[in-house]
Order: structure tokens, then sequence, then C-alpha cells
């Protein structure tokens, strides 16, 4: 009774089926990106309350969360695909790592940028080698060096296998910035949402993080596929079925 569904599903994995699926989905998760972008932003800075110890500049939170949050649930997702690309050799789990690639460095950096807003009226420095900003500076060069490397490699399936190697080597790095604040005696403020402890901030702040949290996913997934369809393009281009969408 499960079979048929599940073989269903897994038709997906190709590139051929997986291609119009992502350009029938891409809009709608552009669009609630768009949406809970524009609820967030209007909590985070028209509803929630001043903060009593920070004052206004602990708004930065409503970008500099989600895109801390996001950058390394994108480096996990990227590192789950490398696992297919170099146990099962799927060639849609390669492309969905080069497609998520620049989003994760995007949001890595944004985290980085505006943790620097932050930190200037915060700490009286836009930089500090703390153990969290250290390794999400780490997150990122991992980031780009995976970039350049698959770019830098001709044979597709080297660069993949390559690629895939460094993403895996890499995610070491995840629970690092996870737990530093934790591990060692950092500037870095602890965990204000957790799974296992009751919010410490109110509940329009914790809404508008939320919010702007979801936004961040959405946008990401629209990204990487409008993003995968055109690597699917490139990279499938002499099969028979791209030709025909062009005839």
């Amino acid at each position: 009774m499960t079979t048929r569904p599940r073989m269903n599903a897994l038709r997906f994995a190709a590139p051929q089926t997986f291609y119009p699926l992502a350009g029938r989905l891409a809009p709608w998760f552009a669009a609630l990106a768009v949406a809970l972008a524009a609820a967030g932003l209007y909590v985070g800075f028209g509803i929630a309350p001043e903060d009593f110890q920070q004052g206004e500049v602990y708004r930065i939170i409503f970008i500099h969360v989600p895109s801390a949050w996001m950058a390394m649930f994108t480096y996990l997702v990227m590192a789950a695909y490398a696992v297919l690309t170099l146990g099962f050799r799927t060639r849609l789990s390669a492309m969905m790592c080069r497609a998520l690639a620049p989003t994760g460095a995007l949001m890595a950096a944004i985290s980085l940028w505006t943790g620097a807003i932050w930190g200037r009226p915060t700490w009286g420095t836009y930089w500090v080698w703390d153990a969290r900003l250290t390794s999400t500076l780490i997150l990122l060069f991992l980031y780009i060096g995976y970039m350049a490397l698959v770019a830098a490699i001709e044979d597709e399936q080297r660069a993949d296998r390559a690629g895939a190697l460094l993403l895996l080597v890499g995610v070491v790095n995840v629970p690092i910035i996870y737990f530093s604040v934790k591990w060692w005696n950092t500037l870095h403020q602890g965990a204000s949402v957790s799974l296992t402890a009751a919010p410490k901030m109110a509940a329009t702040m914790l809404t508008g993080m939320l919010l702007m949290s979801l936004a961040a996913w959405m946008y990401t997934i629209a990204t990487s596929l409008y993003r995968v369809r055109s690597i699917i393009l490139e990279r499938e281009r002499h099969a028979r079925w791209v030709r025909q969408l062009f005839a």
C-alpha cells in the first residue's frame, strides 16, 4: 500500500521531473517570503516594545538572528545532500548543493554584518575575535571555498565529489557555532530562544523574530529552486528533454 506513493516521490530525484516541480513551487515560496518579511518587519520595528537594557538597537536581532539560523541550517542541508552525492551519486543532490551555497553565504554575511552593527554600540567595537563570531566567519569562508572549489574543477563529477567532501569536513563547524557560547567564555550573549526553556523575550519580540525566520526560510527555498532550475538546464543541456523545451 505504501510502495507506490514512495516510488512516486522518488521520481522527483531526477532532474527532468524536478525541474517543472521547482518551477511551480518557487513563486509560491517567493510570495510567502515577501509576505512573512513584511509582517515580521512590521511586528519587529513597529509593534515590539523597546528593550529595557539595549534600547532600540536590539531590533537588529529581527534580521541578525534569522540570518544566523539560516546560515547554519543551510549548511546542514548541503551536508546532507553531500552524503547523497557521495553515497548514491545522485545528480540532483549535487545540483542542490550548488544552488543553496550562494544563499547560505549571503545569510552568513548578513549575520556578520548585522552583528557588527549591533556590536558597535553594545561592545564598543564592530568586531572582536569572539568564539561565535570567529566560527561564523569560518562558515562564510566555507561557503566561499565550496563555491570556488566546484567552479575551479572542469569535470563536473569530480567537482561534485570534491565539493561534497569539503562540505562534510566543514560541517563540524556548525555545532561549534551553536554551542560556542556554552563551551567558552564569550562576549556573545546566549540564546534567547530555546526548545528546552521558556523564551527570554516579550511575546511580540518572539513573534517578530519567528516571522522573520520563516521569511528567511521561504526566501532560501525560493532562491534555491530558481537557481537549481538554471543549473539543471546548464548541466542537462545535451539531454533530449532540455532540447525539447526550447524546440
